[in-house]
């Protein structure tokens, strides 16, 4: 027998005022077995940051050659690939072949490690790395439910977020 994703929905209010994106997003995310609530959120906010009527989530972990998120144009052409988590450079290297633009979210205790390790191969590919305050990602995973109204502010390089349960600001840093 086969353990089902757990569903999770976000009536979400965004507000990019970097880009001056402003939208209203109803999103239904499928937490994975084997994922983590702290992966699912960064996630939503890789979603948020790169906030774009195009831009869908794929079946993720499900579908080992498809990214986290990605736009996808009419000619099947992916203009953006997004990955979080800390994928292997032979991941990334594909993804730069296939894509127009990827960008990966790193977000939890090993980033630093990860990065370190891996930061001469990723520094020849023409992809951005970024890493997400995993401190951030924990208090909004412990303000979130099945069901969950949000509202993200996104100034600079770190988004507001706000929930009934509470409120708190995650940032991110370029790596390079």
């Amino acid at each position: 027998m086969t353990i089902k994703p757990t569903i999770y929905k976000f009536n979400l209010v965004l507000s990019d005022l970097n880009r001056d994106h402003y939208q209203n997003l109803n999103l239904t995310l499928a937490l994975h077995p084997s994922e983590t609530m702290e992966r699912m959120v960064a996630r939503l906010l890789a979603c948020c940051i790169n906030a774009d009527p195009e831009l869908k989530f794929t079946k993720g972990l499900s579908e080992v050659e498809e990214p986290d998120l990605w736009k996808v144009a009419m000619d099947e052409q992916i203009e953006l690939w997004i990955d979080v988590g800390e994928p292997e450079p032979e991941r990334i290297k594909k993804a730069c072949r296939k894509a127009n633009q990827v960008l990966v979210y790193s977000f939890n205790t090993k980033s630093d490690v990860w990065w370190e390790q891996s930061r001469q191969k990723f520094n020849q590919l023409p992809a951005k790395f970024y890493r997400i305050d995993w401190q951030g990602i924990q208090t909004i995973v412990s303000q979130i439910g099945r069901t969950t109204a949000m509202s993200v502010l996104i100034t600079g390089e770190s988004a507001f977020v706000t929930t009934e349960s509470g409120e708190c600001e995650v940032a991110w840093q370029q790596l390079e």
